[in-house]
Protein backbone atom coordinates (compact mmCIF):
# COMPACT_ATOMS: atom_id res chain seq x y z
CA UNK A 1 0.00 0.00 0.00
CA UNK A 2 1.74 3.41 -0.75
CA UNK A 3 2.29 5.73 1.68
CA UNK A 4 -0.34 8.12 2.92
CA UNK A 5 -0.09 12.71 3.18
CA UNK A 6 -3.61 13.38 3.71
CA UNK A 7 -3.91 15.85 1.75
CA UNK A 8 -5.87 19.33 2.85
CA UNK A 9 -9.87 19.35 2.26
CA UNK A 10 -8.90 21.48 -0.89
CA UNK A 11 -9.95 19.81 -4.16
CA UNK A 12 -6.67 20.54 -6.09
CA UNK A 13 -4.63 19.20 -3.43
CA UNK A 14 -7.32 15.53 -2.99
CA UNK A 15 -6.96 15.28 -6.53
CA UNK A 16 -2.95 15.76 -7.05
CA UNK A 17 -2.84 13.03 -4.16
CA UNK A 18 -5.36 11.04 -5.46
CA UNK A 19 -3.11 11.03 -8.77
CA UNK A 20 0.38 10.02 -6.99
CA UNK A 21 -2.16 7.34 -5.08
CA UNK A 22 -3.18 5.72 -8.22
CA UNK A 23 0.15 5.57 -10.01
CA UNK A 24 1.44 3.47 -7.04
CA UNK A 25 -1.30 1.53 -6.43
CA UNK A 26 -1.33 0.68 -9.96
CA UNK A 27 2.28 0.08 -10.46
CA UNK A 28 1.97 -2.55 -7.32
CA UNK A 29 -0.67 -4.15 -9.12
CA UNK A 30 0.56 -4.40 -12.02
CA UNK A 31 4.29 -5.65 -10.64
CA UNK A 32 2.31 -8.51 -9.07
CA UNK A 33 2.76 -12.14 -11.18
CA UNK A 34 -0.05 -13.24 -13.64
CA UNK A 35 -0.24 -16.07 -11.12
CA UNK A 36 -0.60 -14.38 -8.47
CA UNK A 37 -3.29 -11.91 -9.73
CA UNK A 38 -5.31 -15.31 -11.36
CA UNK A 39 -4.82 -16.52 -7.33
CA UNK A 40 -6.43 -13.56 -6.28
CA UNK A 41 -9.57 -13.47 -8.80
CA UNK A 42 -10.41 -16.77 -7.16
CA UNK A 43 -12.43 -15.85 -4.15
CA UNK A 44 -13.54 -13.17 -5.87
CA UNK A 45 -15.13 -14.89 -8.59
CA UNK A 46 -16.70 -17.72 -5.93
CA UNK A 47 -18.09 -15.25 -3.84
CA UNK A 48 -20.18 -13.26 -6.83
CA UNK A 49 -21.29 -16.51 -8.14
CA UNK A 50 -23.11 -16.96 -4.85
CA UNK A 51 -24.36 -13.59 -5.05
CA UNK A 52 -25.59 -13.01 -8.83
CA UNK A 53 -28.11 -15.28 -10.03
CA UNK A 54 -28.91 -14.72 -13.61
CA UNK A 55 -32.21 -15.79 -12.98
CA UNK A 56 -32.79 -12.86 -10.16
CA UNK A 57 -30.34 -10.24 -11.25
CA UNK A 58 -30.87 -10.84 -15.54
CA UNK A 59 -28.33 -7.56 -16.86
CA UNK A 60 -25.43 -7.82 -15.33
CA UNK A 61 -22.50 -4.80 -16.33
CA UNK A 62 -18.85 -6.25 -16.00
CA UNK A 63 -15.45 -4.89 -17.13
CA UNK A 64 -13.15 -6.37 -19.29
CA UNK A 65 -9.95 -6.42 -17.47
CA UNK A 66 -6.91 -4.25 -17.80
CA UNK A 67 -3.68 -3.03 -16.33
CA UNK A 68 -3.64 -6.13 -13.57
CA UNK A 69 -7.36 -5.74 -12.64
CA UNK A 70 -9.05 -9.01 -11.41
CA UNK A 71 -10.00 -11.44 -14.00
CA UNK A 72 -13.99 -11.21 -13.76
CA UNK A 73 -14.63 -12.70 -17.46
CA UNK A 74 -15.43 -16.67 -15.93
CA UNK A 75 -18.56 -14.80 -14.02
CA UNK A 76 -19.37 -13.30 -17.72
CA UNK A 77 -19.63 -16.60 -19.39
CA UNK A 78 -21.31 -18.50 -16.60
CA UNK A 79 -23.72 -15.35 -16.45
CA UNK A 80 -24.80 -15.70 -19.99
CA UNK A 81 -25.11 -19.40 -20.02
CA UNK A 82 -27.19 -19.23 -17.15
CA UNK A 83 -29.56 -16.49 -19.32
CA UNK A 84 -28.48 -13.72 -18.40
CA UNK A 85 -27.49 -10.80 -19.92
CA UNK A 86 -23.47 -9.02 -19.49
CA UNK A 87 -23.31 -5.16 -20.35
CA UNK A 88 -19.94 -3.50 -20.53
CA UNK A 89 -18.63 0.19 -20.30
CA UNK A 90 -18.09 2.05 -23.54
CA UNK A 91 -17.23 5.67 -23.26
CA UNK A 92 -19.10 7.24 -26.06
CA UNK A 93 -18.21 10.73 -25.32
CA UNK A 94 -15.85 12.43 -22.91
CA UNK A 95 -16.78 13.76 -19.65
CA UNK A 96 -20.72 12.11 -19.58
CA UNK A 97 -21.63 8.42 -18.20
CA UNK A 98 -20.72 5.12 -20.00
CA UNK A 99 -22.94 3.00 -22.21
CA UNK A 100 -23.47 -0.31 -21.55
CA UNK A 101 -23.16 -2.71 -24.87
CA UNK A 102 -24.70 -6.30 -24.96
CA UNK A 103 -21.73 -8.90 -24.78
CA UNK A 104 -21.54 -12.60 -24.87
CA UNK A 105 -19.30 -15.40 -25.99
CA UNK A 106 -18.24 -15.01 -29.72
CA UNK A 107 -18.93 -11.03 -30.20
CA UNK A 108 -16.87 -9.50 -31.80
CA UNK A 109 -14.48 -6.87 -29.61
CA UNK A 110 -12.70 -3.25 -30.93
CA UNK A 111 -10.45 -1.17 -28.77
CA UNK A 112 -12.18 1.07 -27.36
CA UNK A 113 -11.01 4.44 -25.00
CA UNK A 114 -7.75 3.60 -23.84
CA UNK A 115 -7.83 -0.04 -25.88
CA UNK A 116 -10.11 -1.37 -23.39
CA UNK A 117 -11.77 -4.18 -25.81
CA UNK A 118 -15.62 -3.68 -25.83
CA UNK A 119 -17.88 -4.97 -28.13
CA UNK A 120 -18.00 -3.68 -31.98
CA UNK A 121 -21.86 -3.30 -32.32
CA UNK A 122 -23.75 -1.05 -29.76
CA UNK A 123 -26.43 -2.99 -28.58
CA UNK A 124 -27.55 -1.19 -25.39
CA UNK A 125 -28.58 -2.92 -21.85
CA UNK A 126 -29.11 -1.60 -18.35
CA UNK A 127 -27.70 -3.13 -15.93
CA UNK A 128 -29.63 -3.71 -12.43
CA UNK A 129 -26.14 -4.61 -11.01
CA UNK A 130 -22.59 -3.39 -12.04
CA UNK A 131 -19.67 -4.77 -11.00
CA UNK A 132 -16.90 -1.99 -10.78
CA UNK A 133 -13.21 -2.52 -10.99
CA UNK A 134 -10.92 -0.77 -7.68
CA UNK A 135 -7.45 1.29 -8.39
CA UNK A 136 -8.36 1.52 -4.57
CA UNK A 137 -11.05 1.88 -2.06
CA UNK A 138 -11.79 2.67 1.88
CA UNK A 139 -13.70 0.99 4.56
CA UNK A 140 -16.46 3.87 3.98
CA UNK A 141 -17.02 2.29 0.20
CA UNK A 142 -15.36 4.79 -1.53
CA UNK A 143 -13.20 3.95 -4.22
CA UNK A 144 -10.21 5.40 -6.04
CA UNK A 145 -10.70 4.57 -10.09
CA UNK A 146 -8.51 5.79 -12.74
CA UNK A 147 -9.24 9.71 -12.57
CA UNK A 148 -12.07 9.94 -15.23
CA UNK A 149 -15.15 10.22 -12.92
CA UNK A 150 -16.94 7.93 -15.47
CA UNK A 151 -18.31 5.95 -12.94
CA UNK A 152 -19.56 8.10 -11.08
CA UNK A 153 -21.26 10.33 -13.61
CA UNK A 154 -23.03 6.77 -14.92
CA UNK A 155 -24.37 6.11 -11.05
CA UNK A 156 -25.22 9.72 -10.87
CA UNK A 157 -27.08 9.80 -14.13
CA UNK A 158 -28.81 6.32 -13.90
CA UNK A 159 -32.71 6.03 -13.09
CA UNK A 160 -33.72 3.79 -11.17
CA UNK A 161 -29.51 3.61 -9.56
CA UNK A 162 -28.16 -0.01 -10.16
CA UNK A 163 -26.55 -1.67 -7.13
CA UNK A 164 -22.78 -1.87 -7.14
CA UNK A 165 -19.97 -4.02 -5.79
CA UNK A 166 -16.27 -2.85 -6.10
CA UNK A 167 -14.06 -5.55 -6.71
CA UNK A 168 -9.94 -5.09 -6.31
CA UNK A 169 -6.86 -6.65 -3.94
CA UNK A 170 -6.84 -5.93 -0.44
CA UNK A 171 -3.83 -4.36 -0.49
CA UNK A 172 -5.42 -1.38 -2.28
CA UNK A 173 -7.09 -0.62 1.01
CA UNK A 174 -6.27 2.96 1.50
CA UNK A 175 -7.16 4.80 4.90
CA UNK A 176 -9.55 7.12 2.98
CA UNK A 177 -9.72 8.70 -0.37
CA UNK A 178 -10.80 11.86 1.18
CA UNK A 179 -14.31 11.89 -0.93
CA UNK A 180 -15.63 14.41 -2.46
CA UNK A 181 -19.24 15.63 -3.45
CA UNK A 182 -19.65 14.01 -6.88
CA UNK A 183 -17.62 10.65 -5.40
CA UNK A 184 -20.51 8.27 -4.83
CA UNK A 185 -19.85 4.81 -3.01
CA UNK A 186 -20.20 1.22 -3.49
CA UNK A 187 -22.95 -0.54 -1.86
CA UNK A 188 -20.42 -3.34 -1.32
CA UNK A 189 -16.70 -3.98 -1.57
CA UNK A 190 -15.05 -7.37 -3.11
CA UNK A 191 -11.09 -8.69 -2.47
CA UNK A 192 -9.55 -11.34 -2.24
CA UNK A 193 -9.14 -11.29 1.32
CA UNK A 194 -12.30 -9.77 3.10
CA UNK A 195 -15.33 -7.84 2.33
CA UNK A 196 -17.14 -4.79 3.20
CA UNK A 197 -19.28 -4.20 4.60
Amino acid sequence: MPAENPPSPAWDEVKAWRKAQRAQLIEHRMAKEATERKRASEPVLHELMQLIDPQVIVTLGLYWPIRGELDLRPLAHRHVAGGGIVGLPVVVRSAEPVEFWRWEPGVPLVRGQWNIPVPKERELVTPELLVIPLVGFDRNLYRLGYGGGFYDRTLAAAVPRPRTIGVGFADAELQSIFPQGHDIPMDRILTDAFSLP
